[in-house]
Parts: C-alpha cells; sequence; structure tokens
C-alpha cells in the first residue's frame, strides 16, 4: 500500500518537475533584452530607426539605477533627484570596466520604479512611457544607441527600470575593458549575452520542489518509509 501510494506521488511529481523544467528555461530569458527589442520596435513602428544595444551603456544604466540605493520616492515627482552627472566618469564607467575615455554624450534618460515587478512590455508601456515627454525622448533622432538595466533592490521591491540613450558612435563609446563588463548583481543589463532571471520567476522553481518533497515526507511518516 505504501509502495502503491508513493509510485502515485510521484506521478503526480513528474508533470510538476516538467513545470519547473520550463520556468527555468523562461527565467533564462534577460529582461533588459527584451525591453530595448521593445524600445526600438516602437521606434520602427514610427520610423525611427534601430538603436545599438551598448553593453557598456547598458551597464552603466543599472549603476545609474543602484545610485538611488532603492530610494523609489526619488524617481519622478517633488523629490525626484538623479545622479550627478560626474558619477558616470567617476563611479559608474570604473565598476562596469567601461575606459573613462571612451563615455559619450547621454542624449536621453527613461527611469521608473514601483513596488510590483511586470514583464518588459508592460514596464514599456506602464512605466516608462508616462507621458509626452517620454515619447519625445524615445524617438529623438540624435540617438544611435542605448543601454537598458532592470533590478530590484537587494533582489526584491521596489523594481527600477532604466535606459539611457546616447548619441556616441557604435563600437567605438562605451567600450569595455577586455570586451567584458563587470557584471553585479542583483540587476540585469541589456547586450551582454548574459542570462538573468526576470525577479517574477526566481522563487517559481524551488516553490514546486518544496510541494514535492514536503509530500514525500509526510507519504515516509505515516507509513514508516
Amino acid at each position: 500500500m505504501a509502495m502503491t501510494l508513493l509510485w502515485l506521488l510521484l506521478a503526480v511529481a513528474a508533470p510538476l518537475c516538467s513545470a519547473s523544467a520550463n520556468v527555468q528555461i523562461k527565467v533564462t530569458n534577460n529582461p533588459a533584452d527584451d525591453l530595448v527589442a521593445t524600445l526600438n520596435s516602437n521606434r520602427t513602428a514610427n520610423k525611427g530607426s534601430t538603436l545599438f544595444d551598448n553593453p557598456g551603456l547598458a551597464c552603466i544604466a543599472l549603476q545609474y539605477i543602484k545610485a538611488y540605493q532603492g530610494q523609489c520616492d526619488q524617481v519622478g515627482g517633488p523629490d525626484a533627484k538623479k545622479p550627478a552627472d560626474s558619477e558616470f566618469a567617476d563611479t559608474f564607467a570604473p565598476n562596469c570596466g567601461v575606459s573613462a575615455s571612451t563615455l559619450s554624450p547621454i542624449t536621453g534618460r527613461l527611469l521608473g520604479c514601483q513596488s510590483k515587478y511586470v514583464h518588459p512590455s508592460e514596464a514599456f508601456s506602464e512605466i516608462l512611457m508616462k507621458n509626452n515627454k517620454s515619447l519625445e525622448i524615445l524617438y529623438n533622432k540624435n540617438h544611435t544607441e542605448l543601454g537598458s538595466a532592470v533590478s530590484g533592490s537587494d533582489g526584491g521591491s521596489p523594481y527600477f527600470w532604466c535606459v539611457l540613450f546616447s548619441s556616441g558612435k557604435p563600437n567605438s563609446s562605451f567600450v569595455l575593458e577586455g570586451g567584458v563588463a563587470k557584471v553585479s548583481r542583483p540587476g540585469c543589463f541589456s547586450g551582454a549575452n548574459d542570462d538573468c532571471s526576470g525577479a517574477d520567476d526566481w522563487s517559481q522553481t524551488p516553490h514546486v520542489w518544496t510541494i514535492v518533497v514536503g509530500a514525500l515526507i509526510a507519504v515516509s511518516y505515516a507509513f514508516g518509509l
């Protein structure tokens, strides 16, 4: 009887594990890359050019987020603040391994923050595209490249989304020393060929296994296995 129930439980666990595997495949996507794709799609739909996704600039966008130290109330509104321009050369570039001599002008910034994590397309439409000013920044013809980043605060809420635009020359601006950006967690940035989990998926796989293992333990206790 005990063995029969154990086999039944394993049969139930199999599809759960399969779902878990699907979640694992899902979280290897990088939400910052997805945001860039959404931005470029909207630009081209409005007869704009596709912008180069610069990993050096994207890494700096993540450092830009970190400068807020999780203070969501400093993004927009009457208490809005932004990092000093000097931090790009003094702090952000060194933290990313970007050669300071290759920094180029920032021609636009989009920044949003909220307590709930959303998918990139929702972040674009509901958080970053807040008003006509945001649309002007998105469609600005002076942009040649961009970099995006998304991060929670210590891996949790609140969640920040940032896009930096530049008029630099692709492949010669925001150049990474050694050709690779310094990856820092928490957070994801675009263009780095780096798998980075979406915040809403981080806990799903462990949760499935908690259910399965807990049920197995219950059976063991019930039947003295």
